[in-house]
């Protein structure tokens, strides 16, 4: 048996290297990364002529997410015109190499690709743009063919379009959605709030969904409690505090959303409170963000206000 195994996991290992095939070297410099870089860097500076040198006559760009068979690919003349696009309509313009990043310059040797150089890279591009104020900062890997005669002869994009969409619906004024000023989710709200104010914690937590998550502008991004914790921190705070009253500042809205259907109640208060340690008397003011669900019930709680004002 053990004989078996042995040959078994020789036959493997030759199996897997048997599987091996040098096809080419790869290089961190190179002429031609040196030649794509110097494009890129002509794009940023809005640079028609010197973009064009680095291209040539039958220069084809392509989109690598594109699913059209029968896409042909865009000229250099269309490669030029983007240059003074992004020139006249792109502020604050940088592309930079992404963090920890450097690019590859491929040479091939299978005979497919004997006159050419294959130049990857992974950028980082960021500008505003001017009519909308849309914050460009975004990935974009980028595969190009160099030619011996170190001009670009191919340039195949990947990058994530939401921005641009972002873009072009930004140039019309659109409605999303509805705003009340009077709405049975601000009641609940109300409701919640004041039933806090009078310590009814059961009435309170019927309000929220058994999943709800709770967050505050203290705590780190990305985090947040459960129910059950949020539990435990309200009883931590009335072990320290005592609420004299919860006044509702200008008046909550509700924004039933028609993107995605969002359902949220903004609300401002003044928190009276008085700390037991001392005595002393505080006014914290608090806005409140609630996210409810289509039953009606709250499944996110996020909390802004000053923690300093707790502790002054």
């Amino acid at each position: 048996m053990r004989k078996i195994v042995l040959i078994t996991i020789m036959f493997l290992t030759v199996f897997a290297y048997s599987q091996k095939k040098k096809n080419g070297t790869i290089y961190k410099e190179h002429p031609a990364i040196d030649v794509v870089e110097a494009m890129l860097k002509a794009f940023v500076e809005g640079d028609e002529a010197k973009v064009a040198g680095f291209l040539a006559d039958d220069f084809k760009s392509f989109n690598g997410s594109e699913t059209n068979k029968e896409a042909k690919g865009g000229t250099k003349d269309n490669f030029l015109n983007q240059v003074k696009f992004w020139k006249e309509n792109i502020s604050y313009l940088s592309i930079e190499r992404s963090k920890g990043a450097y690019p590859d310059a491929l040479e091939y040797s299978d005979g497919t690709f004997d006159d050419v150089v294959w130049v990857q890279t992974w950028e980082q591009v960021k500008g505003v743009h001017n009519k909308t104020g849309v914050k460009l900062d975004m990935p974009f890997h980028r595969l190009f063919i160099v030619n011996k005669n170190n001009k670009i002869i191919t340039m195949i994009n990947y990058l994530d379009e939401s921005v641009f969409d972002e873009i072009g619906q930004s140039f019309d004024d659109r409605k999303n959605g509805t705003i009340y000023n009077h709405h049975e989710y601000i009641n609940k709200v109300r409701r919640l709030i004041h039933a806090f104010e009078n310590k009814d914690l059961e009435t309170a937590y019927s309000f929220y969904d058994e999943k709800a998550r709770f967050s505050n502008i203290n705590m780190p991004i990305g985090e947040f409690q459960t129910l059950e914790e949020a539990k435990a921190g309200d009883k931590k705070f009335f072990e320290k505090y005592d609420i004299t009253s919860i006044d509702v500042r200008g008046y909550p809205d509700y924004l039933n959303y028609e993107l995605r259907n969002a359902k949220v109640v903004q609300s401002w208060w003044n928190v009276r409170l008085t700390r037991k340690s001392d005595k002393k008397e505080l006014i914290v003011p608090i806005m409140y963000i609630h996210d409810f669900n289509d039953d009606g019930m709250i499944t996110s709680e996020s909390a802004y206000f000053s923690e300093k004002l707790l502790v002054d």
